[in-house]
């Protein structure tokens, strides 16, 4: 492997040479890497004497960790304008035909230029950081917690990974420096919630929940690199001049992937009902164990958030636990009403995480999904606390409608998990917007075929008989 690999670094040390002379260049990073842990020194400095005089030190120690972490995302912020012209800057610059004319496989010629522009600005990141941490010791004496230094410096380097891996699939899939500016925003919006999701993380000195960030960081790259490479041609590269806007060719392709061959209806959904088996097998085993561990997560958390529930009496619950839930404004059991709402939210619900799913390989759109299954494993523990078992609170409450919803938020899992993994796979003589188009297609038929009936009977089942049984197993 690492014998393959060895060319790549032919194309890192070119462009890595490049890049130290160009002052464009080298002059952001400079200023990010010496004059920005200086600022922030200064701001640390002038917190901290302030926060003294009303005999509040804990927002100074919270604030340095968080300067900590925004001095090593500054400088690799640079990453990301270098790789986005890294292949659509050279082909503007008509460089690129000598680069691609080489004997390096494509994947080579790819990882040699995601290396090129990943390793300066984390360079010049720790740098950053290490001029920050010198600074800061000398003026108020604080040193971080290995671990956390370890968390900080991880951060910078999953981050980079992210925003530089991400940049260079835009590059290759554009024709213009400006087209590849203008894509970057998808990239920049989600780093910066993300980057304003630590910081609360910072403040909340809930440091263990940075190594969920990094992982789940970790895993996003990884996709990223994968679509770059299964995607990544140096013909189809050279031959295209301008992208437009096709919604009649994009039509087309997605109406002959839902379609299919069918001749009839009936042909239509079994032939869809089968093909949705065989392909989510192993997507919905995956699924499945995902909603287990969201399960036991959230029953992790009964202890550390207890919940006081007021006038509830989980031991004898009677009618009035359900007319109290229609008083709150929730929904109706024993409605038709009911039953539209508890449809149309699974539905919403739904949207936001195929939507979430989209923009990352399916990782934010599980996520949502594992939100509901948080909460029953939280709200099982919590009832054990009062004597009742927490399988019993799940055979009352959750059971009835789970036999059916649950089987529906799995398949559902899995199809969007399927539509986010479909950018990293192999093209096989499909350009990327054909492969997605083709994915979108498969993961519209799975929603019609299956989940939206299955959820309907779901939410049937909920509002009429799941209170029936709560009654009947807890009731008085």
């Amino acid at each position: 492997m690492l014998r393959k690999i060895q060319p790549a670094f032919i194309i890192t040390r070119r462009e890595v040479r490049d890049q130290f002379r160009d002052w464009r260049i080298i002059l952001p990073i400079l200023v990010l890497t010496i004059f920005f842990p200086g600022l922030m020194n200064f701001t640390a400095e002038k917190v901290i004497g302030y926060v003294q005089k009303f005999d509040v030190p804990l927002i100074g120690d919270r604030l340095i960790p968080f300067l900590l972490m925004i001095v090593g995302f500054f400088p690799i912020s640079v990453s990301l304008v270098i790789a986005l012209e890294s292949f659509v800057g050279e082909k503007e610059r008509r460089s690129i035909e000598p680069l691609l004319s080489t004997p390096l496989m494509d994947w080579q010629l790819y990882v040699g230029k995601l290396l090129a522009v990943f390793i300066p600005p984390l360079l010049a990141s720790y740098i950053g950081i290490g001029v920050y941490l010198f600074a800061i010791y000398h003026q108020v004496g604080w040193l971080p917690d290995i671990t956390l230094l370890i968390q900080v410096l991880a951060l910078a380097a999953v981050q980079s990974m992210v925003m530089v891996s991400g940049a260079v699939v835009i590059s290759t899939q554009t024709t213009s420096t400006r087209a590849a500016n203008l894509l970057a925003s998808f990239i920049i919006v989600p780093m910066a919630m993300l980057l304003v999701g630590e910081s609360m993380v910072m403040f909340w000195a809930q440091y263990d929940v940075l190594w969920w960030a990094i992982f789940g960081q970790i895993l996003i790259a990884g996709l990223l690199i994968r679509t770059g490479i299964a995607h990544f041609n140096r013909e189809e590269l050279l031959g295209e001049e301008l992208d437009t806007l096709n919604l009649a060719w994009a039509w087309r392709i997605f109406r002959d992937e839902f379609m299919g061959k069918a001749k009839t209806g009936w042909r239509w959904y079994i032939n869809n009902l089968r093909d949705a088996i065989k392909t989510l097998s192993l997507p919905m085993v995956l699924m499945l164990f995902v909603l287990i561990l969201s399960m036991w997560v959230g029953a992790k958390q009964a202890d550390r958030f207890p919940l006081s529930m007021g006038t509830i009496d989980w031991k004898n619950p009677d009618q009035n636990l359900f007319e109290g839930i229609n008083k709150f404004g929730m929904f109706n059991f024993y409605s038709i009403s009911g039953v539209g709402y508890v449809w149309l939210h699974n539905l919403r619900s739904l949207v936001i995480a195929t939507f979430l799913g989209i923009f990352s390989f399916g990782v934010l759109g599980i996520i949502v999904l594992m939100l509901p299954f948080m909460l029953i494993g939280y709200f099982m523990s919590f009832v054990s606390t009062m004597g009742i078992s927490p399988f019993l609170f799940f055979t009352a409450f959750v059971l009835p409608h789970g036999l059916i919803e649950i089987p529906a938020i799995i398949i559902a899992g899995s199809a969007i998990i399927r539509l986010g993994a479909s950018l990293a796979a192999p093209a096989n003589g499909r350009t990327i917007g054909e492969s997605w188009l083709s994915a979108l297609a498969d993961w519209a038929k799975t929603m019609i075929v299956l989940v939206l009936p299955l959820f309907l009977l779901a939410a049937i089942i909920e509002v009429y008989i799941t209170p029936l049984v709560v009654l009947r197993l807890l009731g008085t």
